[in-house]
């Protein structure tokens, strides 16, 4: 249950490059709604001062409701650091209900008309959630259960290991038009079609936040889990919204991958981690495994690699040099691949070979030498094509 909120950002989120131009939001574009901040607040409050139909994804992990009534041991008599949050406490399924029943029509509100929104949940609550969001009209698109690979075990004995939760995926309304990434998220299935159960291990180790040794907050979700989420049904430039942000997971993960990010949560201390942690997140070079030009990019597809060596911007032969360093060159081949020692392969693949496996843009990490020998990226070569052609 990401119960809050994100660190603060300077609306930075580095604008997308690659063979598709992803136009980034225009904050102007939306009086009122502030972008790229973690905002300390009541969700109800904070979002009844947005626009209607202003935010393209939501991603919900709001109170469970737990209902723990005792304290839980493990074997060797440690304390378990079960949820005991105070947010996370409702007199009643009555109570519950109606405080499920205004963030989601508060959310519903905000939605753009072509958005969806994800809730994840346990058994404790999330028949309820997905009965009200039918109530109110919300479309079920998929539940999507998360396996967790390596589950706190049932201690007492007493039920089976709870090694799940569930994600409910649903657009605003029946018949509404929605983004699904489909043929990009195949990249996390090896290139398959992208299946409903998601096996992910918990947050843990390096990856979970800790304060004075202590968890920052007691159900931060997994980085891989809001990637999925993220990729499938948004394009980058996209409003993402979380109204629980807790620790800012969903913030972190959508500024990396180039999204516009809005959290709000009411607990200061996790606004605190939240806005630390997202100031810290580096926008992903060039997340190019995250976009496919078939899952209807919004923007003309503007002129690749081969286009610019068909136009006779570069020839076969040439040298590029990786970071406009020389002792770093790849040489042009006639089929527009550059050819880097024994690897060959795209302008992006080879700077990531050069880049020790990360993402790279080649567009921007390649240079040509100029009459006067100095060093150019070759995306000024794309835009001079690009201009030659408008």
């Amino acid at each position: 249950m990401n119960s809050s909120s994100s660190p603060r950002s300077q609306s930075d989120s580095a604008a997308f490059s690659s063979d598709y131009n992803y136009p980034m939001a225009d904050p102007t574009a939306q009086p009122g709604l502030p972008l790229d901040e973690i905002i300390e607040g009541d969700s109800l409050e904070v979002l009844a001062s947005f626009p209607e139909n202003s935010v393209d994804l939501i991603f919900a992990d709001p109170p469970y409701n737990l209902q723990l009534r005792q304290e839980l041991y493990r074997p060797n008599m440690t304390l378990v650091d079960a949820v005991d949050d105070a947010w996370d406490k409702f007199a009643s399924f009555r109570d519950y209900d109606e405080f499920t029943r205004a963030w989601l029509a508060a959310c519903q509100r905000v939605l753009a008309k072509t958005g969806t929104i994800w809730v994840i949940g346990t058994y404790h609550n999330i028949f309820r959630v997905g009965a009200i969001m039918q109530e109110l009209g919300y479309w079920m698109l998929n539940d999507v259960i998360w396996v967790k690979t390596n589950p706190m075990p049932n201690f007492r004995g007493v039920r089976f290991t709870n090694a799940h939760e569930t994600l409910i995926w649903a657009s605003k309304q029946k018949g509404a038009k929605y983004t699904f990434n489909h043929h990009a998220i195949k990249t996390f299935n090896n290139g398959k079609q992208m299946r409903s159960d998601w096996l992910l291990p918990i947050c843990s180790g390096s990856e979970r936040i800790r304060l004075n040794g202590e968890k920052a907050h007691s159900t931060q979700k997994p980085e891989a889990l809001l990637e999925r989420v993220i990729a499938s049904s948004s394009r980058p430039g996209d409003i993402v919204l979380d109204p629980f942000v807790g620790s800012g997971t969903t913030a972190a993960v959508a500024k990396r991958l180039h999204r516009h990010w809005i959290g709000i949560e009411k607990e200061p201390t996790y606004v605190s981690v939240a806005r630390q942690r997202v100031e810290q997140v580096v926008p992903e070079m060039f997340p190019d495994t995250l976009s496919d030009p078939r899952d209807g990019a919004r923007s003309k597809r503007g002129p690749s690699f081969k286009d610019v060596l068909a136009a006779g911007l570069v020839s076969p032969g040439q040298e590029l040099f990786f970071r406009s360093n020389p002792a770093l060159a790849g040489t042009v081949t006639p089929e527009g691949t550059l050819r880097v020692g024994s690897f060959e392969g795209s302008i992006h693949r080879a700077g990531s070979s050069l880049a020790g496996g990360t993402p790279c843009n080649g567009w921007e990490h390649w240079y040509f030498t100029g009459e006067d020998g100095s060093f150019h990226p070759i995306n000024d070569l794309r835009r001079s094509l690009q201009t030659q052609s408008s």
